[in-house]
């Protein structure tokens, strides 16, 4: 297997008229990796996989995969990519098993030779072979489309979002087929709105208004968020935002669930003197029954924090 990175974009930008879809985005995805692209509706995320499966032309930047530019080897790259966009684009009409010959037809393959690739899809769908495709659950039309992006057995993985809508239970088992064909060492780009799916991924790069805000490993984006954070519990959670909000040195107050996860705005100031002066202020505010408490971020929180900074800037 090549060290050479399986995706390398560099300066990656794409205009619609006056608006920028991308930013001067770079990354690099390496061998065997699977890579998240983590960003809500809006971020860019579609536009930059259009660009790496050669379907759209940057106005800038340059993108290689495989170790071929984008724009000048389109030809030879579309045989080796395997693309599942994020809307499902099967043809309701045919047969799960009609689906799956025709893709396998247009690369001059066939199930048969496939099999051994698709076999963990195939098992769960193989039942189903007769069904039209427009006939299945969310679940099922998500890894009938996986199979038809592998059935041509492609050197790379590009998966636009494709748990959305999906019942929890089977993004779990998508996931668990993503893995396993990482660690057979295919290497997999995907995209997902999902903060909870990143902590499955290799690296991810966070995206927002069509720039990656930082790119590491899951569990280092969480260490890396530059203040205390606080979990702040109360009964009137409307009230204790509003609170929190008016505090003179807050920076974020977002709410996560039953709580507020709160970030100061003093780069000096540590936890026991941040949650000293909170108890006052919301005791003053005639709040009672608070509860406070230190806590290591998520990904999620690193996304708004840095989400809030950029649109800052």
């Amino acid at each position: 297997m090549s060290d050479d990175p399986a995706v390398e974009a560099q300066g990656l930008v794409r205009r619609f008229g006056d608006d920028a879809a991308l930013h001067e985005v770079s990354f690099d995805v390496a061998p065997g990796e699977l890579y998240g692209i983590i960003g809500p509706d809006g971020a860019g995320k579609t536009t930059l996989f259009r660009i790496l499966v050669t379907l759209l032309l940057p106005d800038a930047g340059t993108a290689r995969v495989l170790g071929r530019d984008v724009v000048k080897d389109l030809w030879n790259l579309r045989s080796r990519i395997g693309y599942m966009p994020g809307r499902f684009s099967l043809y309701p009409d045919l047969s799960v098993a009609e689906n799956l010959g025709f893709f396998a037809a247009l690369f001059d393959t066939t199930i048969a030779e496939a099999r051994e690739t698709i076999a963990p899809i195939w098992v769960q769908l193989e039942q189903f072979a007769a069904r039209r495709a427009g006939a299945l659950s969310g679940g099922m039309k998500q890894k009938l489309a996986l199979c038809c992006a592998l059935v041509h057995r492609p050197e790379i993985l590009f998966l636009d979002e494709p748990t959305t809508g999906v019942d929890a239970v089977s993004r779990k088992e998508f996931w668990d087929l993503l893995a396993r064909l990482r660690d057979e060492g295919l290497p997999i780009v995907v995209s997902t709105p999902y903060m909870d799916e990143a902590i499955r991924c290799d690296r991810v790069s966070l995206m927002q208004g069509g720039r990656l805000l930082v790119t590491d490993r899951p569990a280092e984006i969480g260490r890396g968020y530059p203040r205390p954070l606080l979990a702040v519990r109360g009964s009137n959670i409307l009230g204790l935002l509003g609170a929190l909000r008016g505090f003179p040195h807050a920076a974020a107050v977002w709410p996560f669930g039953e709580a507020l996860h709160y970030t100061d705005a003093r780069r000096d100031a540590q936890v026991e003197q941040i949650t000293r002066e909170l108890a006052a202020h919301v005791q003053s505010a005639g709040l009672s029954g608070v509860s406070m408490s230190p806590i290591a971020a998520s990904i999620e929180d690193a996304f708004m924090w840095y989400m809030a900074q950029e649109q800052a800037a």
